[in-house]
């Protein structure tokens, strides 16, 4: 079975995991230290603040603007639960708008019609490794006075023109296993906000400026040393991750475009392939069932979106948001890691070929 997802993990993690362990010093440290000035560069940001998971960088990404009870923070349905969740978390109201039928990332036109008094941010998603349109993003969020936190936890070395996601507002990132890069687990915040950076620490560790001084409350965020150590030496590979990525992805999308919808890149914009996504457009759970039965394995992202989960319905978020809810119904995630062999992805064209005649 061809994998949709393999973590490239080598001797160079192994060996700095390794030397944390010998130095005793596991938790929080020097590694981390080093990871969050490596990562802030990778992002061309000032400030980077590593945490435990991308799920609590989002949560310290809101609590450090401030956003709680009576706040809107509008953004997409499509996407993991963790979006929608860091929102009602802070006590704030997730306002859910449709997606763009091409790239399926939130869209900005109906961004700005559900803007109202109570709108405190915008938490656009940069699915699957697509930049969101910041462009027009920025410039309503910028008009109305609004934090711009993006979800980039997909999206690791990203750009738009050449300008990184996570450093047009406030970036948040995952380091899950089967993410473009890893730390095991793990999450940051990015900004080239000082105040905002300063919040997230404070949030992070228990409120703490300094060890045992408690200026407010927080949690226990923290990322260890091992998780830093294997952060560091996982930077040094992101360029050539994002590369055999690209490539994986180039080959798909020449072999395929003419049997399937395949992923919709907007002019200058980079587009990182955490996850090769097709639209099947009949019949979708068995083209992948045929799939697995021919040896690619493969994966829905996402099936159901945030708004029609039974948590959210039962609390009144259902609407119709139609073009959300069909990509739910159509999508389907092909492998395009980096462990790929030209043998596999061959494999992979041959078989979603023989099934769309």
């Amino acid at each position: 079975m061809i994998a949709i997802a393999h973590p490239q993990i080598g001797p160079e993690e192994q060996e700095a995991v390794a030397k944390v362990l010998a130095s005793g010093q596991l938790a929080q440290g020097k590694q981390v230290e080093e990871f969050e000035r490596r990562f802030a560069e990778l992002c061309g940001v000032t400030e980077a603040v590593a945490v435990s998971s991308g799920t609590a960088a989002l949560h310290v990404a809101l609590l450090a603007h401030g956003i709680g009870a009576g706040d809107e923070v509008i953004t997409t349905p499509f996407s993991f639960a963790a979006t929608g969740n860091t929102i009602l978390l802070v006590g704030a109201t997730p306002v859910f708008v449709d997606i763009e039928p091409d790239t399926l990332n939130i869209d900005p036109a109906e961004v700005e019609a559900a803007i109202t008094p109570r709108t405190k941010a915008i938490m656009p998603v940069h699915l699957y490794g697509n930049p969101a349109d910041m462009d027009r993003l920025m410039a309503i969020a910028e008009k109305h006075h609004l934090a711009m936190i993006e979800d980039a936890c997909q999206a690791h070395a990203a750009a738009i023109r050449g300008q990184r996601v996570g450093s047009f507002g406030t970036g948040c990132f995952s380091f899950y296993p089967t993410k473009n890069m890893t730390t095991g687990e793990g999450g940051i915040v990015t900004t080239n906000d000082a105040a905002i950076a300063e919040q997230a620490r404070l949030w992070r560790s228990h409120g703490q400026k300094v060890r045992y001084l408690h200026t407010g409350i927080g949690y226990n965020y923290r990322m260890t040393d091992i998780q830093g150590a294997i952060g560091v030496a996982q930077i040094e590979k992101l360029a050539g991750f994002t590369e055999r990525r690209l490539a994986n992805a180039a080959y798909l999308s020449e072999r395929l475009g003419e049997y399937v919808r395949t992923p919709v890149v907007r002019p200058g914009h980079t587009h990182v392939y955490h996850q090769y996504t097709i639209r099947v457009p009949r019949e979708r759970d068995a083209f992948q069932a045929a799939l697995a039965e021919r040896g690619v394995g493969t994966a829905i992202h996402y099936p159901r979106p945030i708004h029609k989960q039974p948590y959210y319905q039962e609390r009144g978020f259902d609407k119709a948001l139609p073009v959300a809810e069909q990509a739910a119904e159509q999508v389907l995630s092909l492998p395009v890691h980096p462990a790929l062999a030209q043998a596999d992805l061959e494999t992979i064209a041959r078989e979603v070929i023989a099934l769309c005649r």
